[in-house]
């Protein structure tokens, strides 16, 4: 036998190279043929499994339960009426707790000044000025006082007094 003659089942596998221009071999796969080894012989036992099943029923009592007739047969249904009488209804009503009554009592210091009589030299009525020496710290005072809502001009007024800006304080 000479040397280069190559064996009937083919040339042997080559040891793997590190060399990078070289194409890398495909994965190994999966032969087809394989799915048909199983597929196809599951198909055929299906197929003779359901020929089974239609087969065994029998055409003669098929033909049997339709053609008897339907026989009529007696139903008997009871009917029981049951009538509650309704209990007497009773209403409750339920008072409250007392609750306790809380007063907070807040100690106002009012300071007024009394009013000064003219004696008719400025040749006013006496009362028609202002009286700045009246102050009073917020509107409780104010209220206290008795001379709510205080106007811009009259004594006692102050711009804390009137939230809004309007002239018009503790409205």
């Amino acid at each position: 036998m000479s040397q280069s003659q190559q064996p009937p089942w083919g040339q042997p596998p080559q040891p793997p190279s590190n060399n990078p221009y070289t194409t890398p071999t495909p994965p190994q796969r999966r032969p087809k043929w394989t799915r048909k080894r199983v597929l196809i012989p599951a198909g055929v036992i299906l197929f003779f499994v359901g020929v089974g099943i239609g087969s065994a029923d029998d055409p003669a009592k098929t033909q049997k339960a339709a053609d008897a007739h339907p026989v009529p047969s007696a139903t008997v249904t009871a009917t029981a009426t049951v009538t509650a009488t309704p209990a007497p209804t009773e209403t409750v009503t339920a008072s409250p707790e007392p609750v306790p009554t809380v007063t907070r009592t807040k100690t106002v210091k009012v300071t007024v000044a009394p009013k000064v009589q003219d004696d008719g030299a400025s040749g006013g009525s006496g009362s028609g000025g202002s009286n700045s020496s009246a102050y009073y710290a917020n509107c409780d005072a104010v209220r206290a006082a008795g001379v709510a809502p205080i106007h811009a001009g009259d004594p006692g007024y102050g711009r804390h007094l009137d939230r809004d800006g309007d002239g018009i304080g503790c409205e």
